[in-house]
């Protein structure tokens, strides 16, 4: 007796023969992955064929010092953010002490704090009219910064230690996780050959750990490229503040995609190297019953220690920043009603909007192609989608603006030739380039959120829907989207509040005296008016902080 093969996992809805090419549920999927793709491969083209080729003044001059100053920013950052998240992540997950319960979820609120409002209010809090160095020259009787030392605030230490302490989360987070589901019998059986604490830690939780932290330190490392607002404010040089002033100061695009392409390959090598790091590490739970490590008991000094260990990332990251900017928006609120803030914030909540419902439609309809389709070309570009979100915001929006005006220029004209009408820069005119770019950055957000809820549902389900004649588009629509809703809300959330808080992509693809909260906040603080961009700060980090509890939430 001979059976049919079964209906391909991936091919949920499909019951009926077997269909020959793309359909155009997968075809619309490859669409998705191109749009998604050209912005990097745009990068490439025009970097590797510029009208004006700088390439030997750029290697002979600035561009060592550019790779150099990133170079220093990734590593500090990493190590600050490795040292500090896992540190964090191991005593919340070994220890029980004072505030704990607090703590575990309170060191996780700085990601809602953009690195550059970060940068802001350090500078504000530690400058030389600001309360520390006051508060100084009161208590001591100096009269003047002659009278005293005080490090340096503008450089590229306190660069780094902003950045940590606004990014250390995405190592703390993943490594807890880690922590929590090691078993518990491995920490008895180094603690029963006499191991201490610090020796368990070391040999036992540390390497079994290393993968989530190599993960967390590579996400570190992508988001320290990408950065502008904080090494603009700080004066550091990096590969980013490169783009901006070759291309806006020195008006040469193609050494802008240059240097871009230089940041690409290494986003391409931090990758790679945090893959690699996990490749021939393997860890397997010799058990089907887990019991997790119990927490030891602190009280006393040593209580009241861990808990200011813990608490201080937190106070940096968190509690510092904010109350800096609160007090600022407190102080100047007349500018609460400034017209100009109005106007950013709706252009943010207009475009930040308009780009989450799009990428996460685009999202889960590429996923769903994909799950459709029989072909390879859908399947092996899917993953290769999420690039984008590796990629900085700077790379995207060399990729996109200058094909864009291009395509802008050439769609005028020929309207112009055909009717006799101008209708100006119809796609470089509007914020439709930051809709693109918001949509190629934080994709694979939306895609991964959509493949993770289709995977939850049951093939069956597809099936029953289409045996009683549903089209694919109904499926869809009658079986998935009532199954994913949480997820697609979800998902929906975390882009928007990304797209609220990206600076680099939205300083370059902006219309003219197009601002938003982002744009505000950078354009204040340069003039160094923090009054002025407090209240548009504050907005921000309202945004960031509905995310993180979204997070917090899906975390418990």
């Amino acid at each position: 007796m001979t059976h049919a093969p079964a209906p391909d996992r991936a091919d949920p809805a499909a019951t009926k023969a077997p269909r020959r090419g793309l359909n155009p549920w997968s075809a619309g999927a490859v669409l998705i992955a191109a749009l998604v793709l050209a912005p990097i491969l745009s990068v490439v083209g025009i970097a590797l064929f510029p009208d004006e080729n700088i390439w030997p003044h750029l290697v002979s001059t600035t561009l060592p010092r550019y790779l150099a100053n990133t170079g220093v920013l990734m590593a500090g950052t990493g190590l600050l953010t490795a040292g500090a998240g896992t540190g964090a992540a191991w005593l919340i997950a070994r220890y029980d002490f004072p505030f704990r319960g607090w703590l575990e979820w309170l060191l996780l609120l700085p990601l809602a704090i953009p690195a550059y409002v970060g940068a802001y209010a350090l500078v504000d809090f530690l400058e030389y009219a600001g309360p520390v160095q006051t508060g100084l020259r009161q208590l001591f009787g100096w009269q003047s910064a002659r009278d005293y030392w005080f490090p340096e605030i503008r450089s590229m230490g306190a660069a780094i230690v902003v950045l940590s302490a606004a990014l250390y989360p995405y190592v703390y987070l993943l490594t807890r996780a880690a922590f929590r589901e090691q078993s518990g019998s491995a920490d008895e059986v180094a603690r029963s050959l006499g191991a201490g604490a610090l020796s368990r830690f070391w040999r036992v939780g540390l390497p079994l750990a290393r993968p989530a932290i190599a993960a967390g330190v590579a996400i570190v490392m992508m988001e320290a490229v990408n950065d502008f607002g904080t090494v603009d404010y700080f004066a550091v040089q990096t590969l980013t503040t490169g783009i901006f002033s070759v291309w806006l100061q020195s008006g040469n695009p193609g050494g802008a995609a240059q240097i871009a392409m230089v940041i690409l390959a290494v986003v391409v090598i931090l990758v790679t190297l945090e893959r690699a790091s996990r490749r021939r590490m393997r860890f397997f739970m010799l058990s089907k019953t887990r019991r997790p490590a119990a927490r030891t008991q602190l009280t006393g000094l040593k209580g009241a220690m861990v808990t200011a260990l813990c608490a201080f990332p937190f106070a940096l990251g968190f509690v510092l920043p904010t109350g800096v900017i609160l007090s600022h928006a407190l102080a100047n609120a007349e500018e609460w009603a400034d017209p100009a803030l109005v106007r950013a914030a709706v252009h943010t909540l207009t475009v930040g909007g308009i780009a989450a419902v799009v990428t996460v439609a685009g999202g889960v309809f590429m996923v769903y192609g994909v799950r459709l389709s029989g072909a390879r070309l859908p399947r092996l570009l899917m993953p290769v989608t999420s690039i984008g979100y590796a990629a900085p915001g700077a790379v995207l929006g060399v990729g996109i603006l200058i094909p864009l005006a291009a395509l802008d220029h050439v769609l005028a004209d020929g309207v112009e030739a055909a009717t006799g009408i101008d209708i100006g820069l119809v796609l470089t005119g509007s914020a439709f380039a930051l809709v693109l770019a918001y949509a190629v950055r934080f994709f694979a957000i939306a895609q991964g959120a959509a493949d993770a809820a289709m995977g939850r549902v049951s093939p069956n389900l597809a099936h029953a829907a289409r045996s009683l004649g549903r089209t694919r588009g109904q499926v869809l629509g009658a079986v998935y989207a009532p199954l994913i809703r949480s997820s697609v809300a979800s998902a929906l959330l975390l882009v928007f509040v990304d797209c609220v808080k990206e600076l680099p992509a939205t300083l370059l693809l902006r219309p003219f005296n197009y601002e938003t909260l982002a744009t505000r906040v950078h354009q204040q603080a340069s003039l160094e008016n923090l009054g002025g961009a407090a209240p548009a700060a504050m907005l921000v980090i309202l945004v960031g902080l509905a995310a993180v509890g979204l997070l917090a939430r899906a975390n418990r």
